[in-house]
């Protein structure tokens, strides 16, 4: 499978991967926006900022990059990138379908994506990422599946993703809310023709969410590759927000906290794939030292003290402004 190309990878940082999803648009769930990108967000100001990233990434030995029809231009600022750098062909790709990006590139829009799991949006949505990443894309994902969503039962629709993965295409899917367990283990429960539809699975995992971790070492145990997204929670773990906790651990390392947010992670024996969401190439550095420290038995108790109910994580993560 094409997903699998990634496993040639064995720089230190092959584990660590970007994704694109706060720099793709003006408007995302992180704070300090304003002091990580440019006072011009325009489509040319941030497609700079983007290939300023993939540069650094892929210098630095990162060979995964994450994006969605619904982080606004970023597949096409990947694409332009991709096609300006055809030495980098052993870049794995990966996207996701299922929400629109609604906002009209406005920072402060009532709505910015919206969610749609039925054949008819995978249909318009897979066609609009072919036609910016063609072969080029390794795996595309189900965007932010929870156990309600219809995407876990759509038999229809399993066809045509199986369809697609005939094509070369793997087939993953992004959980997202206190459900993701379930929702993982649905997810495992899904064949076509007596094979299993999913080869990857990404989920939120993070010191102060871990609630998916048992969910996470059964699709491990699969055969799934395990890809963590929002290691950092957005934002609540890195630089001055972080717990101070995380901070002492940082102090100690002579690292970031954000550093020491994703080697948590890094340590999960089930961790395929860590993502960096960084917004500007030194937050992407202090990410990659993720690598660095080794996190024992007694750090990893004063870090099981963050942990927090999944509802409530949860409800803080949906409260979060868009800037």
């Amino acid at each position: 499978m094409p997903f699998a190309r990634l496993s040639a990878a064995t720089t230190p940082t092959a584990h660590i991967g970007l994704g694109l999803a706060a720099v793709g648009r003006p408007g995302y769930l992180t704070p300090h926006r304003d002091r990580d990108l440019p006072g011009d967000r325009s489509p040319d100001a941030l497609r700079d900022r983007t290939h300023e990233l993939l540069d650094a990434a892929y210098a630095q030995g990162v060979r995964y990059i994450d994006t969605a029809r619904s982080y606004g231009r970023a597949e096409e600022f990947l694409a332009g990138w991709l096609a300006a750098h055809p030495e980098a062909d052993d870049v794995v790709v990966g996207s996701k379908w299922g929400y629109t990006y609604t906002a009209d590139w406005r920072s402060d829009a009532e709505t910015h994506e919206v969610k749609d799991h039925g054949v008819a949006a995978f249909e318009r949505q897979s066609a609009e990422t072919a036609a910016l990443l063609g072969d080029r894309l390794d795996l595309y994902q189900i965007h932010s599946v929870t156990p309600d969503s219809p995407a876990l039962t759509d038999k229809d629709l399993h066809t045509r993703l199986a369809r697609l993965a005939e094509r070369g295409v793997s087939i993953g899917l992004s959980t997202s809310g206190p459900g993701q367990a379930e929702a993982i283990r649905t997810a495992l429960t899904v064949t076509v023709d007596g094979a299993p539809l999913f080869r990857t699975v990404q989920a939120t995992y993070n010191a102060l969410e871990t609630s998916a971790g048992p969910a996470l070492a059964e699709a491990h145990a699969a055969g799934l590759t395990v890809i963590v997204k929002e290691a950092v929670a957005n934002g609540r773990l890195a630089g001055d927000q972080a717990p101070a906790v995380v901070r002492e651990i940082a102090g100690e390392e002579g690292l970031g906290s954000d550093a020491i947010a994703l080697a948590l992670v890094l340590h999960q024996p089930w961790a395929g794939v860590v993502l960096s969401g960084a917004a500007t190439p030194a937050q992407l550095l202090d990410n990659l030292h993720a690598t660095v420290p080794v996190l024992d038995e007694e750090r990893r108790a004063r870090l099981d003290a963050l942990v927090e109910e999944p509802e409530a994580y949860w409800r803080h993560r949906a409260s979060l402004p868009w800037s």
